[in-house]
């Protein structure tokens, strides 16, 4: 039996400077850098929790609340939520702070699921989650809403697949 883990020892926060290279012509940094950096963020709490190699296997809907310009400082602050047997759903809050005025805004927030692979590739259990504060226990049931909602999906989308499957 793996023993529990705390969320606060995989938490990890992701900072870089925003150069031109990461921008479109606007000067505006791309969604997909951006996304990027959650999913390194996101991976690497994965990692952390498990001590295993970890994939992902989900990035929840990310919306971009606040444009990001070259010459901010971007942080993906990301942290552990829910355990199941093999996988681990991760959130991540993406900040920005302006270096000239020192101001800070919300980019955008998403929840990653990861599953912990063995060395053959296959899905491997995970540490649980030893829950220490209420905003953890909150997050963790919300999660728990979220990964149902998943699972409930993937049957509907499995069971249309099925059904438009030609049969020979």
């Amino acid at each position: 039996m793996l023993s529990p883990k705390k969320v606060m020892d995989s938490r990890v926060q992701v900072t870089q400077i925003m150069y031109p290279e990461h921008a479109n012509p606007s000067g505006n940094v791309n969604g997909g850098h951006i996304l990027k950096l959650v999913d390194e963020a996101a991976g690497i709490v994965a990692v952390r929790h498990s001590r295993r190699n970890c994939v992902t296997a989900s990035v929840d809907r990310m919306d971009f609340l606040s444009p990001v310009y070259v010459g901010d400082l971007l942080f993906a602050k990301a942290s552990i939520n829910f355990v199941s047997k093999t996988s681990m759903e991760v959130g991540v809050r993406v900040e920005a702070e302006c270096l000239r005025t020192g101001s800070h805004f919300h980019v955008g927030s998403a929840y990653l699921t990861f599953v912990a692979l063995d060395k053959d590739g296959k899905p491997i259990e995970v540490p649980k989650l030893s829950l220490e504060n209420k905003q953890e226990q909150r997050r963790f049931a919300e999660a728990e809403k979220r990964r149902e909602i998943r699972l409930k999906e993937a049957r509907q989308h499995s069971k249309r697949n099925e059904s438009s499957c030609v049969k020979s």
